[in-house]
């Protein structure tokens, strides 16, 4: 029998090593990077990513406007299942290759190169963004954080949020850059944080407000806030235009679980672990998500005047709480928002040294130099300067009615969600299409495949439809009042993005990428 194989119970071959190394040395790479994660450190820097703290919260308005209550409460458990399917195809693929490439890494292997350099690329796109996103988000919610809990503080001015945003993507380029093991302890409290500071949430929301909303309103009022259609919500432009823009929320939300893959050349027992990692980050962050916005729902207090006020959490907490327990609210979505932020710029950096590694981004050399403490402090910086570039429009005011309109935060999320959507896509396509010549790892789905592999790839088409479509109808151009500071310019720069890739590709990396490059002598 070949050496790193062993045979499955039904007969069939499935990859095993006796160590973290072989295994890693078998895919064409030495150790480099530091081995001290362990299968809890991994599944919590994707839990963080995902952190039901974050998107739950800033991406709320989406779901009030896109649909309403009834489309985020039936909403989310579907799409978070649709999106499991997905985890797990993924789990799979990192048991077979635990490598920090991760997904670009899988299909140069199951697909070529030239499928290797799309994945990567939408792969990195998309990790800058969420980064970005996240970052945004925390900034934004610390200066409601302020507001609610001090009554001299005026929040709202876009200047002093970008500030925000900037000293939280310094602090966390700090943390990432100076400390891997205070990065992975950090990583280990952001699980407890998430669940012990949600349950501290839904407990305030059931306890402390006068009353609550009917189960009734909750699971059946229909809101379209968008503007399209007269405010209708009925027919088959509420189905396929306004909820849609709602679905943004858990779409969003539970995004970066493949940072289990980046970050397996760090996890101990990667094979197992790092797939486990994955799937399970997915599992419990849709349970406590779902938890979570059923709270918020039940704390309305003023169904219209939620919507008047722009559909945000903030104003459920404003007719909810007195501003000493909705601060305190606030200020656990923060904290969280920011061990996120961590944990996004961590995977983007392990992502872009790894996709530097193979010389498939210029100026490759700089992004894959690794500090003493085994860390790509230059990646690390760049990571956090395309984050700030990305989100530079949120300097411009777009309101609506005198209702602000986050036109350039939903933007950076919606090329988050395409980016990192459609890379998953392309190695589970291959997969599936390789079918049984595939060999698996330790962790597999058997047969399963088959039938989980084209759900993710459906939901990727539904996703796709989800992030292009516009923030606000003023974002349209045959509307009256158009103007561009409303458009959702997603549909701007991913297409651009893919014609510059197109044409680099065909200009020059053709020419000489290959795909992922070995860094050992021969691999045994």
């Amino acid at each position: 029998m070949p050496e790193g194989f062993e045979l499955d119970e039904p007969g069939a071959m499935r990859l095993h090593y006796r160590t973290d190394e072989e295994h890693l040395a078998a895919l064409g790479y030495k150790q480099e990077l530091h081995r001290s994660w362990s299968g809890f450190s991994n599944f919590a820097i994707s839990f963080s990513i995902i952190s039901i703290l974050a998107g739950c919260f800033t991406t709320f308005s989406s779901g009030w406007n896109g649909g309403g209550p009834a489309a985020i409460a039936w909403g989310w458990p579907i799409l978070a299942g649709l999106i499991l399917c997905i985890g797990l195809c993924l789990a799979e693929l990192v048991s077979a290759y635990p490598t920090s490439g991760g997904i670009y890494w899988w299909a140069s292997r199951l697909g070529g190169a030239k499928a290797g350099y799309y994945t990567g690329w939408l792969n990195l796109i998309g990790l800058f963004a969420v980064e970005a996103a996240v970052a945004y988000g925390c900034a934004t919610f610390l200066d409601l954080t302020l507001g609610f809990l001090s009554t001299s503080y005026h929040s709202g001015n876009l200047d002093t949020v970008f500030l925000y945003f900037v000293v939280v993507l310094a602090v966390a380029a700090v943390v990432n850059i100076f400390s891997s093991h205070l990065l992975a302890w950090i990583n280990n409290v952001s699980v407890w944080w998430h669940v012990f500071g949600a349950a501290i949430i839904v407990g305030i929301l059931i306890f402390v407000p006068a009353h609550h909303a009917s189960a009734s309103m909750v699971f059946t009022s229909t809101i379209n806030g968008t503007g399209f259609f007269g405010g209708s919500t009925h027919g088959l432009g509420f189905l396929i235009v306004v909820l849609p823009i709602g679905g943004l929320l858990t779409q969003y939300t539970i995004t970066g679980f493949d940072a289990s893959a980046h970050l397996s050349e760090e996890t101990k027992s990667a094979g197992a672990t790092a797939a486990k990692g994955m799937w399970r980050s997915i599992f419990y962050s849709a349970i406590g998500g779902w938890i979570l916005l059923l709270a918020f729902l039940f704390a309305v207090q003023n169904e219209a005047k939620v919507t008047s006020g722009g559909g945000g959490v903030a104003v459920i907490f404003a007719q909810a709480l007195t501003s000493r327990w909705g601060g305190t609210v606030l200020l656990i979505s923060t904290v969280g928002q920011f061990f996120c932020t961590m944990a996004c710029m961590t995977s983007c950096s392990r992502m872009l040294f790894a996709f530097s590694r193979d010389g498939a981004v210029p100026g490759h050399r700089y992004w894959s130099t690794l500090s003493a403490k085994r860390v790509p402090v230059h990646g690390v910086i760049l990571t956090a300067a395309v984050a700030i570039v990305l989100t530079s429009p949120a300097l411009i005011q777009v309101d609506v009615g005198g209702v602000p309109v986050p036109v350039a935060f939903y933007a950076v999320v919606s090329i988050g969600v395409i980016g990192l959507y459609w890379c998953f896509a392309i190695p589970i396509w291959h997969r599936l299409r390789l079918g049984d010549r595939f060999v698996p790892g330790e962790w597999n789905l058997g047969r399963k495949y088959k039938v989980l592999s084209v759900v993710a790839l459906l939901d990727t088409a539904m996703v796709t439809v989800m992030a292009f479509m516009p923030t606000s109808y003023l974002g349209v151009p045959w509307q009256d009042g158009f103007a561009w500071k409303y458009v959702n310019y997603t549909i701007l720069v991913v297409p651009t993005a893919m014609i510059l890739l197109w044409a680099y590709w065909h200009l020059s990396v053709k020419k000489w990428f290959t795909g992922p490059k070995s860094n050992i002598n021969s691999a045994p």
